[in-house]
């Protein structure tokens, strides 16, 4: 199968980014392809562990486990987390923190490569 790279590039809140790259990484891998996102910007607010969900309010944690435990790779910039003060201790069990080469290593060895967001 091939392997498709998502960078997710969330705008403020009200971005359905996130949503929108998480339902369709469950859907590749579910077709068996291997599945990398690099999140920035704004999308690092996924790496903050322990956030509460809210009953009409966005929240993919359980998602990106899940996604995590079937074997995607998710990095987040490092640069873009500790701007907004989340820090490495921060991080979800699976998920890593890299500089933009992580990502540009990946957009030059990956099948696919998809930008979401951003403007």
């Amino acid at each position: 199968m091939a392997e498709l790279t998502i960078g997710v590039f969330s705008s403020l809140v009200g971005s359905m980014s996130l949503d929108f790259s998480f339902r369709l990484a469950d859907a590749a891998m579910a077709k068996g392809h291997k599945v990398n996102m690099w999140l920035s910007g704004n999308a690092v607010m996924m790496a903050k562990k322990g956030q509460k969900a809210f009953k009409d309010y966005s929240h993919n944690e359980k998602k990106m486990m899940e996604l995590i435990g079937k074997g995607m790779e998710i990095t987040v910039c490092e640069a873009c987390a500790e701007a907004r003060g989340y820090h490495k201790e921060d991080v979800p069990q699976g998920m890593k923190r890299a500089s933009m080469d992580w990502y540009l290593a990946k957009t030059v060895k990956t099948d696919r490569l998809l930008h979401i967001g951003g403007e």
